[in-house]
């Protein structure tokens, strides 16, 4: 007796099974990719302008009336000397943003991080290893902060 006689045609109709199932797999995936290149389920991109329809739009936006443009910001007062002005100082272990008063913020460098930080000191260790970096605010010049800066291995 043959294989085939003993097993029926079950293994041919699995067989074509798989091979339909594969067929219509692929098929799925060339239409999804159509759909979204022709852009039925992304927005289509826009035709390519003219240098004219360009010149056109931007004499049309600066024609509009004053009233339907955002407001201008008002030019504000420079900072007096006491006031001071937030100022950033790069350092070893990362970057320290400080006002007159204290210290803003600490961004660690890559390797670092941030081990303490008051409004007056802070730390940066090294995240392996035994580097650190202590900044400390000691006052101010003309409204620019002052640091004192001490990396210790």
């Amino acid at each position: 007796m043959r294989l085939i006689d003993r097993l029926g045609r079950l293994p041919l109709v699995i067989v074509l099974g798989w091979i339909v199932a594969a067929f219509l797999a692929v098929m799925v995936g060339v239409v999804g990719i159509g759909l979204v290149g022709s852009g039925l389920l992304t927005p289509r991109q826009g035709a390519a302008v003219t240098e004219e329809e360009v010149r056109q739009a931007l004499e049309e936006t600066s024609a509009e009336p004053s009233s339907s443009r955002l407001p201008s910001p008002s030019p504000s007062s420079p900072p007096s000397p006491d006031q001071g002005t937030a100022r950033s100082f790069p350092t070893a272990g990362g970057i320290v943003v400080a006002e007159c008063d204290r210290i803003l913020s600490l961004s660690p460098a890559q390797g670092f991080e941030v081990h303490e930080q008051d409004d007056d000191e802070g730390e940066f260790r090294a995240v392996r290893g035994r580097d650190r970096v202590k900044v400390e605010l000691t006052g101010c010049d003309q409204g620019t902060p002052r640091l004192r800066i001490r990396a210790d291995d």
